[in-house]
Order: structure tokens, then C-alpha cells, then sequence
């Protein structure tokens, strides 16, 4: 006589809870320690990063007109910011040949691609700010 044994069911495999789920073995993933996109969200989700890049959607300003307009950063802190932009191919660096010289700062293609999720994020904080807890 054969014993059979019993049968185990066969589960599906499990699946992601959502459409975009990381695969962490992806080298793009930026739930990846070694991911290259993650210097790429620092960027953006630096609060200067995504206020000069909104400050900027208007058209090309100078300096001093984007120091005005982000009230409280200083001097050092957007240099430092938009020579991170530049380098990152965000925003665009122009010397006019002028005595003195004038420079300006304008978006990339890239920039302005940028600019969509950012303006989207921060609307959405100006809309929701009164529903925060305020500091402890």
C-alpha cells in the first residue's frame, strides 16, 4: 500500500503593497544604501534646494534678487546651494561680460522638470500648515 503525503497548498507569491514598490537589489533604488539617487533627493528635499528652484520658475535672477526672495538664508547657504544645482544640472550659471559682471541663475530643462513635484509639495504644505502640531 502507498501512503501518500498530504499536499501542501501553494500560496501565491507575495506581492508588493504598492504599483511602485523598490526592488532593493536595483542599483537605482534609492532605498539602495549605495544608490546614486540618493545625493539626487538630498538635493531636492533640501529646503533651500526647493525654494531656490521655485524662486527661479519665473525666469532668470540674480543673486541678490534670489537672496531677497528666500528671506533668511545667507549669503554662504545659497552660494553653496546653487553651486550644488549647477552641478547637478539643475540650474544654469551665466557670466555677462559687464563691469562689473552681472550673473544669473536660470533653470535647466532638468530644473524645470524639477519644479513640477516641488511646486506640488509646496502647495500642499501652504494648504495643510494650520493642520501641523506646532514645535514642542
Amino acid at each position: 500500500m502507498t501512503t501518500t503525503q498530504p499536499t501542501k497548498a501553494r500560496l501565491p507569491k507575495a506581492r508588493p503593497t504598492t504599483a511602485h514598490a523598490p526592488d532593493c537589489s536595483d542599483p537605482k533604488s534609492v532605498y539602495a544604501a549605495a544608490c546614486p539617487c540618493r545625493d539626487m533627493l538630498d538635493l531636492l528635499a533640501n529646503k533651500w534646494s526647493a525654494l531656490a528652484l521655485g524662486a527661479l520658475e519665473d525666469g532668470p535672477r540674480r543673486f541678490g534678487v534670489l537672496r531677497t526672495r528666500l528671506q533668511g538664508v545667507s549669503p554662504k547657504v545659497l552660494t553653496q546651494t546653487l553651486r550644488r544645482l549647477e552641478e547637478h544640472g539643475l540650474v544654469h550659471r551665466e557670466i555677462h561680460a559687464e563691469v562689473p559682471p552681472r550673473v544669473e541663475y536660470s533653470l535647466t530643462a532638468l530644473g524645470v522638470d524639477a519644479c513640477v513635484p516641488l511646486a506640488h509639495l509646496r502647495a500642499w504644505v501652504e494648504h495643510n500648515i494650520d493642520r501641523f502640531p506646532g514645535p514642542a
